[in-house]
């Protein structure tokens, strides 16, 4: 037999399985295990999924997702064609039930899928095939579905959907503690190897020119959600400059932007804010700490600073209603 045809069959059959899948013969091929989650925040509007597996580069082949449209995670001998088909059926309106039941009614093989949807209203849905390996299944909440397959049971799960409703902050902060969640749990049974994190936002990409808010993948290391997590910070404070991701002093950042903001709601500053930090933020920033009994080197913003002033901030919408 030539060497080269039967590598290219023996590595097609291991990533995407074989056209039909009957129990028995299943049992003798080689079987990878996932976990993800896909979710919306209603707030900002973004949606995403995060993954994990013992699978070389999950990124490539489970998250899919479009700004004002939705999310889905296809896996357990993932039918690739479930994003974008999904994605396109969403955009013509369909909700994400509507998605679901097209894709697996179409799919002779949908018993060996696993696959969930977001919709850009929150509503989520997910299947599991019977002949998915166990341990294998799903939840939903609240604008989440978390699922997986070849799990060391059933708590992989539920400990995801508790990190996501408890974690604080952005959607990617809440997959993140998600999966990290999932892992501490037990994970997948067979291991680590691949993890993905995908959070769309419209015009939020690289220079406005795509909806690709964050899009790292870890494709194969030993500890990959720990990696996942790494990638993560660097990419926020190089990219993202949430507030909080890095210290701020005499610079300027979308951080700087969202920190005059801040201080503006709380009265601090007036009008329109820029990006810059200048003196008039210095002295803003001042005032703060001395009217919170801050300690700290005088207009500089750390992480104490930020988590006094959302306290602030919350302590006046509690005063305001």
């Amino acid at each position: 037999m030539n060497t080269r045809f039967f590598v290219t069959i023996t590595v097609f059959v291991f990533l995407f399985g074989p056209p039909s899948l009957p129990a028995k013969a299943s049992k003798e091929l080689p079987v990878v295990g996932t976990f993800s989650i896909v979710a919306y925040d209603p707030e900002s509007g973004d949606l995403g999924v995060a993954v994990e597996s013992k699978f070389l580069g999950v990124g490539a082949v489970v998250p899919w997702a479009k700004a004002g449209v939705g999310a889905i995670a296809t896996q357990s001998w993932a039918n690739t064609t479930y994003g974008p088909r999904g994605l396109e059926l969403l955009e013509k309106g369909l909700s994400a039930q509507e998605v679901l039941d097209k894709l697996i009614s179409e799919d002779k093989d949908k018993e060996t899928r696993q696959v969930a949807v977001v919709d850009a209203q929150g509503r989520v849905v997910n299947f599991t095939g019977k002949q998915c390996f166990a341990w294998a299944g799903g939840i939903k909440g609240q604008y989440y579905a978390a699922q997986g397959n070849i799990l060391v049971g059933e708590e992989v799960v539920k400990a995801m959907g508790r990190a996501f409703e408890t974690t604080e902050g952005d959607l990617a902060d809440k997959l993140l503690a998600a999966l990290e969640a999932g892992q501490a749990a037990g994970g997948d049974s067979r291991g680590q190897q691949s993890a993905a994190l995908l959070v769309v936002r419209k015009n939020a990409g690289y220079g406005g020119f795509n909806d690709r808010y964050i899009d790292i993948r870890v494709d194969d290391h030993p500890e990959p959600i720990k990696e996942l997590r790494r990638i993560f910070k660097l990419y926020d404070e190089t990219f993202i400059q949430r507030l909080g991701s890095r210290p701020l002093y005499q610079t300027r950042g979308n951080d700087v932007k969202q920190l005059k903001e801040m201080l503006r709601d709380l009265g601090y500053l007036q009008g329109e804010q820029n990006n810059v930090f200048d003196d008039r933020t210095a002295q803003a920033v001042i005032r703060f700490r001395q009217d919170r009994k801050l300690m700290g080197r005088g207009a500089f913003v750390d992480g104490q600073f930020i988590g006094e002033l959302k306290k602030a901030l919350k302590e006046k919408k509690q005063g305001d209603k």
